[in-house]
């Protein structure tokens, strides 16, 4: 292993421990502060259009690039095996505030929930060490489109729990089952190198998935125009970053 490797690996671990403390972030605001509403909707329509433009532009390109047109096949199997736990084992789950709270006083309900979060979470993870390891360019914006969902994750999870009766100290709890989730697939990840060629298009059709199948509709959900026009400067902020940095 080089030098270069090594330090790759090692900022992908760092990284993977500052994504996981947002989820416990995102779990501590709606369990111990007043967080306006609004800020979680600012957070997944930026993180809408960054993650879509991540996954489109770098992620399965570089895919094709290490594995031939037989990446894309990876990528279809993230992206339908988030479908399939989300609508079969977890079919309560959505991103923001659960206010269902009849529903999720069922043990079930809240176990799947949590399950289908822990599946994103763990991918989240897979997809900042397979950035890594393909390059520290890759990495890092990997690294940002997982940061800026993380948040809303937390929050989400933690809203979860407080909605099913259970305390604020499992809601923290389950927030940071999250960030141990997302620690997880940094860790596997950066242990099954040669595995590279399948982990980095799985997460890129993972991370399809969740931009434009868990995040857009909720942001869709908000009227007005800043909504739509934040999810442009997610999309922007990723090719400005390819022009000032990307060789």
């Amino acid at each position: 292993m080089t030098h270069e490797l090594s330090f790759r690996i090692a900022l992908a671990a760092l990284l993977g421990l500052v994504a996981a403390g947002g989820n416990l972030l995102g779990g501590y605001f709606v369990v111990y502060r007043e967080w306006p509403r609004r800020y979680l909707q600012y957070f997944l329509a930026l993180g809408a259009g960054y993650m879509l433009s991540v996954a489109l532009v770098e992620v399965i390109p570089e895919s094709i690039r290490l594995a031939g047109e037989q990446a894309l096949l990876s990528v279809l199997i993230g992206f339908f095996l988030v479908h399939l736990f989300e609508h079969t084992i977890a079919p309560h789950f959505h991103f923001g505030e659960e206010t269902h709270t009849e529903e999720m006083q069922h043990h079930h309900a809240r176990s799947t929930v949590l399950l289908g979060l822990a599946i994103h979470a763990f991918f989240d993870g897979v997809a900042i060490a397979a950035g890594f390891l393909v390059s520290t360019w890759l990495g890092m914006v990997i690294f940002l489109a997982v940061f800026l969902h993380k948040l809303p994750e937390g929050f989400t999870v933690a809203s979860v729990v407080l909605a099913s009766g259970q305390g604020k100290r499992r809601a923290v709890q389950a927030a940071g089952l999250l960030g141990a989730a997302t620690l997880a697939g940094v860790l596997l990840t950066s242990q099954l190198q040669g595995q590279l060629k399948y982990a980095l298009p799985l997460s890129g059709g993972v991370t399809l998935y969740v931009a434009a199948t868990d995040l857009l509709p909720e942001v869709n959900r908000e009227p007005g125009w800043r909504m739509a026009l934040l999810v442009f400067v997610g999309v922007a902020t990723l090719l400005i970053l390819r022009g000032l940095f990307h060789v």
